[in-house]
């Protein structure tokens, strides 16, 4: 497609994360191509996230159909966000799309995406005014994330959720310099600054197949992005020691109070209350094992990070070797 030469290259790299989505693939990338057909479209990414099925298989039919796709497998499982920082590593255009591969973010949206960007939009999200073919509790957990996100760190996400997004080639450098393990990527790019717009759209319902998205993944996508971005953990725990604290005290000046007093406060106190013990002492040993866990969720990031071993491996790759230009 012939470019304005007043207005900035829009050559895009399309990045697709991939675990176990072989059928939706093959519907995916002509969707893609046909969608994009009006912009200048260098390269696709399918980031095979070690699927076992016949994901990578399919990436090397299209490949062989179109040499703009390409393809990466992961030596591991890694989850969709390292998958996606693996592609954007490898991607080579101006700016870079990244949508899923079973169909739910269509690929209609592209140009609108792109358009935004040509205003000058370094970081263009892809906003979900509406979800098909998900139930309550998807929509409830997905809503309580980005509450609890906005509410309790650093870093401002859209409150309805984005997972379908374009970043400016300045913004995927400063990806790819940055070398953290357990991370959200989303909680990252919110955090990184830049001009930032917001663009809703219609989440469609997933074409094929089951999602992967389990609650455990859920789970500790909401530690990753909380122990990453806020330090309030750390200052519930203290707090919650000064409030142990400062309850033994009071307790043990008014029992003090009370023997001075010839027990006008509570009376003769007996020598007895097992029962009540052992409750005090269940709840402040569980609670220091909680707040010790805490610490340990810190130290382990802490130690993740200080080992320096790589985010991830890739096990092959597909047309990866072709010359953009």
């Amino acid at each position: 497609m012939p470019v304005d030469p007043g207005r900035r290259t829009e050559r895009l790299s399309v990045v697709v994360p991939a675990f176990g989505e072989a059928t939706n693939l093959r519907r995916l990338i002509p969707r893609l191509f046909q969608a994009t057909a009006s912009l200048d479209v260098l390269e696709i990414i399918v980031v095979d996230d070690h699927s076992h099925d016949d994901t990578l298989d399919v990436v090397r039919a299209l490949a062989a159909e179109d040499p703009r796709v390409r393809g990466l497998r992961l030596a591991r499982n890694s989850g969709s966000h390292l998958a996606i920082l693996c592609g954007l590593r490898a991607a080579r255009g101006d700016a870079a799309v990244v949508l899923a591969a079973d169909g739910q973010d269509p690929p209609e949206f592209v140009p609108e995406l792109a358009a935004r960007w040509r205003e000058g939009a370094q970081i263009v999200w892809a906003v979900r005014a509406r979800r098909e073919g998900v139930n309550f509790a998807t929509r409830l957990f997905s809503r309580l994330y980005y509450f609890s996100m906005n509410r309790l760190s650093s870093v401002r996400l859209p409150p309805s959720g984005a997972d379908f997004f374009l970043v400016d080639r300045r913004v995927v450098d400063a990806l790819a310099s940055i070398p953290e393990h357990s991370v959200s990527l989303f909680a990252l790019l919110g955090s990184l600054g830049f001009r930032q717009v917001e663009v809703a759209y219609t989440k469609e319902a997933r074409h094929h197949g089951r999602s992967k998205w389990t609650l455990r993944k859920k789970v500790r996508l909401f530690m990753d992005s909380l122990l990453g971005f806020s330090t309030l953990p750390l200052r519930l725990a203290t707090a919650v020691g000064f409030l142990y604290a400062a309850a033994g005290f009071v307790y043990a000046a008014l029992l003090v109070t009370n023997k001075l007093t010839g027990g006008r406060l509570f009376g003769a106190v007996p020598v007895t209350g097992f029962a009540a013990l052992m409750t005090v002492l269940l709840i402040s040993t569980g609670t220091i094992l909680v707040v010790l866990g805490i610490f340990g969720e810190y130290l382990w990031r802490a130690l993740e990070e200080v080992r320096g071993r790589p985010r991830f491996l890739i096990e092959e790759s597909v047309n990866m070797d072709r010359d953009p230009s």
